[in-house]
């Protein structure tokens, strides 16, 4: 059975609906269980030679410095944010013409390899001081070099491409970007909220277009003489949408719930954490063991009808005031993890957060999935996981419960001693050391509790190989 990659999920907030008056972007990368992800940090450089990536080279430029949450084997990043307060997620969409550029590809005509969604998040980053700017830089750079090839490990075109959109954001507006192979729809959000989940969302509202985007969809059947509407002309026929409609409709239902109190950092944290509580469908009844439907927080089911983990969870307040940026950021599902602070001006990750290192290739189909690595910050919270969850689907709950007490208290006092933390960059890289090493502690502790041993990998997939 072919895995697509059905999920990730993005939220944005505008100033007029946040308790502090400043924009909240937040996401979920759902990738394949037991895909890492790591942390990166990339210091401001000047312009150097062509960049490889997975499947082309591209021309540099002068990069600004910046953090992303990134796949263990990627060049690019799941999500971001730079040193002018940039902020950028991708997400899978699948159109007409992806869906017409994999039926080629499997009957023997292969695509022109393009750049991974990814890779555009990260490119967005280093060049972009606005969201607007770096709308333009990934619009520019998708129309010259289009978009194509797997963004999985071990998989083929076919089976691991996609199209991607992109919420990005800066202090003042974010952007919904929706791309169709190289042609793109985007639309500016400047009040309210928005949410993105896997399916094409602007449909005669985009502000902005490529020039392509019209012949396209005229390619693609849509009629001559009616207005475009750009998810309907372009949204694959053979992709259905309830696993992405459903938590789309959730996470915009809980923004907006809380748009008029104000929505803060925990309103985002509840959200990212959602397996549909206080639902007609069941939520306090979940079970990470065996998931009963495509949640906001998404956890892999034993028969495959759910793809993967939330591999990484980001949360970053994007004001434009004097005071330091902290991004929270969360390793694997957040129902289980702990948000850590990470300030956006740290010079280096404390250890363990930015593990595995790099790898030698791009390509994600040089590469299998790696062994469990007990000093890797992401690997103990993956190794948590599992000890909480228990294969035989009885303890779960008791053991969620116990992780929210021990992780929701940690966090309430990280917040507090942030609000009133010395000034300047070295305190607050201490600080995130601190955070990090009683995080780990705490998860240590946990995992002894639940009868584990956090150097022992408790799934057989994420062993280590045996000579």
């Amino acid at each position: 059975m072919t895995t697509r990659p059905w999920s990730c999920d993005t939220v944005v907030a505008l100033p007029d609906a946040t308790r502090r008056r400043a924009v909240l972007f937040g996401k979920n990368s759902d990738r394949p269980a037991g895909e890492a992800q790591p942390l990166r940090r990339r210091p401001a450089r000047p312009a150097g030679d062509p960049l490889r990536l997975a499947y082309l080279t591209v021309e540099d430029a002068p990069a600004y410095a910046h953090i992303g949450s990134s796949p263990f084997w990627c060049w690019g990043y799941e999500m971001g944010v730079n040193e002018h307060r940039v902020a950028i997620g991708n997400e899978a969409v699948f159109s007409r013409v992806w869906a017409d550029a994999v039926s080629k590809e499997k009957a023997g005509d292969p695509q022109e390899p393009g750049i991974l969604g990814m890779e555009l998040v990260r490119l967005g980053l280093e060049r972009g001081s606005t969201a607007r700017e770096a709308l333009q830089v990934i619009t520019e750079l998708l129309e010259r070099h289009g978009q194509w090839g797997s963004a999985m490990v071990g998989t083929p075109h076919a089976e691991g491409s996609y199209d991607n959109a992109f919420v990005i954001a800066d202090p003042r507006e974010a952007w919904v970007l929706e791309t169709i192979g190289r042609d793109w729809a985007a639309r500016r959000i400047t009040s309210g909220v928005a949410s993105l989940s896997n399916e094409l969302s602007i449909r005669t509202d985009a502000d902005l277009t490529s020039s392509g985007l019209r012949a396209a969809a005229t390619r693609a059947g849509w009629p001559s003489g009616e207005p475009l509407d750009v998810a309907d002309a372009f949204t694959d026929p053979g992709t259905p949408l309830q696993v992405s409609h459903i938590r789309r409709r959730r996470s915009h239902q809980l923004l907006t719930d809380d748009a008029a109190a104000g929505i803060g950092l925990h309103t985002m944290k509840r959200i990212l954490r959602d397996h549909l509580e206080d639902t007609f469908l069941g939520g306090p009844s979940f079970d990470a063991a065996r998931p009963d439907f495509h949640t906001l927080c998404m956890h892999e089911h034993p028969s495959g009808f759910t793809w993967g983990n939330t591999a990484a969870s980001l949360i970053v307040e994007l004001h434009d005031g004097p005071g330091p940026l902290t991004l929270w950021w969360c390793p694997v599902t957040p129902c289980t993890g702990v948000y850590l602070p990470v300030p956006l001006d740290i010079e280096d990750l404390p250890e363990g957060l930015n593990r595995p290192a790099p790898a030698a290739s791009w390509d994600p189909r040089d590469h299998r999935r790696p062994a469990h690595d007990p000093l890797a910050v992401w690997w103990q919270w993956q190794h948590l996981l599992d000890a909480a969850k228990d294969p035989r689907a009885r303890d779960f709950t008791a053991r969620a419960a116990r992780l929210r007490t021990s992780f929701d208290d940690l966090e309430a006092r990280w917040e507090q001693t942030l609000a009133s933390l010395a000034d300047g960059p070295e305190a607050r890289t201490a600080f995130a050391r601190r955070c990090l090493d009683e995080a780990c502690a705490t998860a240590t502790g946990l995992a002894h509790e639940f009868g584990a041993d956090p150097a022992v990998a408790l799934d057989s997939r994420w062993a280590a190989p045996t000579v």
